[in-house]
């Protein structure tokens, strides 16, 4: 099985999915856009120098959509983390790709942003609140 985990870059949620995975033994890849603040912001700066930050984003989220696009088209499935410190614009336009393409999604966040979410939780498969509950929805889908 394939996992793309998107979202949230300021808390271990990955590596705690991730190593659940492995001590239950299921196999899975998993993929993740560039976790890098600085060089995802730096994705476009190869295609030339911007005075305006304004086209620099825009070349970076161009950039950054290649790898993103090509992660959520070959998963099996996406694990879409929402935290609580930030506005995540992009996980929510990753789980409307994924709707879109018909790829199954769970979304994992606090319940204290449940009704900005419910469009995207009413797309997903799931909604969990912690990493664990993620790593027994795999172990269930992947164990008969």
């Amino acid at each position: 099985m394939k996992v793309y985990l998107s979202g949230e870059i300021h808390s271990d949620w990955r590596e705690q999915i991730i190593s659940g995975c492995q001590a239950k033994n299921l196999e899975i890849t998993f993929v993740s856009p560039n976790t890098d603040h600085e060089s995802s912001d730096a994705a476009g700066d190869c295609l030339g120098e911007e005075s305006n930050s304004f086209w620099r984003d825009h070349k970076s989220a161009k950039v950054n959509a290649i790898r993103i696009q090509n992660a959520i088209k070959s998963c099996d499935l996406a694990i879409i983390r929402f935290g609580d410190k930030y506005k995540q614009w992009n996980a929510a336009f990753d789980a409307g790709y994924c709707a879109a393409l018909g790829k199954p999604y769970i979304t994992l966040h606090s319940e204290d942003i449940v009704h900005a979410l419910k469009e995207v939780d009413g797309s997903a498969q799931a909604w969990a609140t912690s990493p664990s509950q993620i790593v027994e929805i795999l172990a269930y889908t992947l164990n008969p």
